[in-house]
């Protein structure tokens, strides 16, 4: 039973008016807020802008919780700010999900490098300068076929391309054929070099580029496993478009297909509720020194279907975690994250709960 509700802060990106006009109900997020109060918490919105940040500091410093929906990247707005804003509020003693320093061990690309290893895991490779890239790439390129790079930290696709070896007259420079995943984007035909220094800047402030080969399923679609903690809380299938070739006399693609939905009970989805539980997520922890308590309460896997494997079962491979701003979710997760929260409070402030 709860003395005294433990206050949630929900944080999410907005300018002055919408701080000031939030409300539990009027935005995306209100069915956690219900699913929250529920759980006999106190959730409250906590509007973020740079403009405003010490206010928001203000605020989170004096409620026991912060959960947190800010992409990576968003209209040229970063978390440069905010991520040692919620640093702070961490080391006051609050609880805050995600943790900035767990977004950077799993919420990058560079988690599929670190843990190529697991089941999820596929031919990766990993450019910290430039000059490797020059250097290691287009020999790769050529043994191997087409490959995707992804720059470190993104969302929407941004900096994120197929690659693939266009016809080059001997002798002359190296053609490639790119396409972006970030939405209407078009195939471009570019010497290789001007596209090697257009991809530059992904290393700067200790970036880096992560290089997979393209998965020829593509079009089979996309699984979303959401997770809570240790558990999976439910699947999102979707037919994307993103990095898929127009075919021949089609200039654009079409949009991506809508996001079905999935309880975690779901039977399509049930092996890789297993390998994600009993296997894969034990061993990311382990490989990237995360402990249950730092986990985020709401997270999710991306994955695509690998080749079948010798028996013709389906294969996964880890295309991206995402961390920063999972949304939307399933209706089941709202729930699981209020039961998660509420779990994490009584383990870590047991005079409140």
């Amino acid at each position: 039973m709860i003395s005294s509700s433990p206050r949630i802060a929900i944080v999410w990106r907005g300018d002055r008016e919408a701080r000031r006009a939030a409300t539990p109900q009027n935005n995306r997020f209100h069915r956690i807020f219900e699913e929250l109060a529920v759980a006999g918490l106190n959730p409250e919105p906590a509007v973020f802008d740079e403009e405003f940040a010490d206010e928001v500091l203000d605020q989170l410093l004096d409620v026991d919780a912060v959960l947190v929906w800010v992409n990576p990247l968003d209209n040229g707005k970063t978390r440069a700010v905010l991520d040692p804003l919620l640093r702070k509020v961490a080391k006051a003693g609050r609880l805050v999900s995600a943790h900035p320093d767990v977004i950077l061990k799993m919420g990058v690309k560079e988690v599929l490098y670190e843990t190529r290893h697991i089941g999820w895991g596929v031919d990766t490779h990993l450019y910290r300068t430039a000059a490797e890239f020059r250097e290691a790439f287009l020999p790769r390129l050529r043994a191997e076929g087409p490959r995707v790079l992804k720059r470190n930290r993104g969302n929407a696709g941004q900096g994120i391309w197929k690659v693939e070896l266009a016809e080059t007259p001997p002798g002359g420079p190296t053609f490639v054929q790119v396409l972006e995943a970030r939405r209407g984007s078009v195939p471009e035909m570019l010497d290789l070099a001007d596209f090697i220094a257009r991809c530059e800047s992904y290393f700067a402030e200790n970036g880096c580029i992560v290089d997979q080969p393209y998965q020829f399923r593509l079009l089979d679609g996309m699984i979303r496993c959401y997770m809570s903690g240790e558990r999976v809380v439910g699947f999102g299938h979707q037919l994307i478009k993103a990095l898929v070739t127009p075919s021949a006399g089609c200039t654009e693609l079409s949009e991506p297909g809508p996001r079905i939905m999935h309880p975690a009970s779901a039977e399509p989805f049930q092996t890789l509720r297993t390998r994600m539980e009993e296997e894969w997520t034990p061993e990311m922890m382990s490989t990237l020194g995360i402990d249950a308590r730092s986990l985020p309460i709401i997270w999710d896997a991306d994955f695509l279907y690998g080749p079948p494997d010798a028996s013709g079962n389906d294969t996964y491979v880890l295309c991206e975690i995402n961390v920063s701003s999972v949304f939307a979710i399933p209706d089941e997760a709202a729930a699981e994250i209020a039961s998660e929260m509420g779990s994490r409070l009584r383990r870590s402030k047991p005079d409140r709960i």
